[in-house]
């Protein structure tokens, strides 16, 4: 019986030497941070292509008062990032936990948390000075991402507080859709639009990245990841990592980020249209069941055959017959239809309008 324990004990004590050993490492691996979070913009400097935001808020690191802001525009464009390196500049890195509170979408934010715990946030009053000696704001700043997320009512809610506490809290929102804001709130906003990246930003940014994590690459793949992120430098930069982790030692090639993207092969999408213009129906029939069954998602071929169609050579009474039909497709598919159906459907509008004029 001692035998057989004293066995038992050997055994279990090799892992943890093992483990021991391996310790270093794991950590390192535990360490590994996304890229988009590895690579997100340190101080207003950093941030691409929002010259008008970077200079307000420069002027307010330098001393003056910084007001209620409101940004909006596509995702990916540096909404967050930007107010995230602003705030770490006014503050500090000892100081910015304790004055910056940051609420999400996947935050709660009814009406109970814009009264209790806003407000109790807003109401606190700030005071002491930066350990390295720099001129600390007298406010703090609410962080309110995703804004366009929260109920009417929370939105109501807010207003009295952004101007009760205006002596010692300044809010910054930030939301993709300015349409979705009460108009009592973005009249008590500086309001500044986020443009989508311009292609040589991003292909600047990415290729910087590429270099930084000794990437092999070819200049097809970038431009396809310009191209398939549409603006949306997050889209790229998460894209990107996705392919290197596939491509390990060899180079990231633009068939690799098509497939990444889920986008459909351009030639698969000409294929289409073709068939549509001088096929037959029961080509028409096969080639939409198949694109169905490799499972490319209904709303990615409709985007891309509207920019197919938009680019050939069709009159505009055509094009014009055939957009609105696809409006009507994408109206449908988000309620919820058969992809194949209504892919088909389209795809009838578009050859009896080529049979119509040929």
């Amino acid at each position: 019986m001692q035998a057989f324990l004293k066995g038992a004990t050997v055994q279990t004590s090799r892992p943890q030497k093992d483990k021991a050993a391996a310790g270093p490492g794991t950590e390192k691996k535990a360490k590994a941070v996304p890229w988009v979070e590895k690579y997100r913009p340190k101080c207003i400097d950093d941030v691409a292509f929002q010259e008008e935001v970077v200079a307000v808020l420069k002027k307010s690191v330098e001393g003056a008062d910084l007001p209620n802001l409101l940004f909006y525009g596509p995702p990916g464009t540096g909404k967050t990032s930007t107010i995230l390196a602003a705030a770490r500049e006014l503050y500090g890195p000892q100081l910015y936990r304790q004055r910056v509170l940051e609420l999400n979408a996947s935050d709660e934010r009814g009406i109970q948390v814009v009264r209790q715990k806003v407000k109790n946030f807003a109401q606190l009053t700030v005071a002491g000075s930066r350990q390295d000696g720099k001129p600390c704001p007298p406010f703090k700043i609410i962080i309110l991402d995703e804004a366009d997320s929260m109920t009417g009512p929370a939105q109501a809610a807010l207003r009295r507080t952004m101007e009760k506490e205006s002596r010692t809290t300044r809010f910054c929102l930030i939301c993709n859709y300015i349409s979705r804001i009460i108009e009592p709130l973005t009249s008590r906003c500086s309001k500044f639009r986020f443009k989508p990246l311009a292609n040589q930003i991003q292909e600047e940014r990415l290729l910087d990245i590429c270099e930084k994590e000794s990437l092999k690459y070819s200049k097809e793949s970038i431009a396809a990841l310009v191209t398939v992120s549409e603006g949306d430098l997050r889209k790229a930069i998460t894209f990107l990592q996705s392919a290197a982790r596939l491509n390990m030692d060899r180079e990231i090639t633009e068939s690799a980020i098509i497939e990444i993207a889920g986008v459909v092969p351009p030639k698969m999408i000409d294929g289409l249209l073709q068939i549509c213009l001088s096929g037959t129906f029961e080509k028409l029939e096969v080639a939409v069941r198949n694109m169905v069954d490799e499972g490319y998602a209904a709303t990615q071929i409709l985007g891309q055959l509207h920019e197919a169609v938009i680019e050939h050579d069709l009159s505009d009474k055509q094009k014009s017959v055939i957009t609105e039909k696809m409006a009507v497709v994408s109206k449908c598919l988000s309620d919820g239809a058969d992809e194949y159906l209504q892919m088909l459907s389209l795809c009838s509008v578009i050859m009896q309008q080529a049979s119509q004029h040929n």
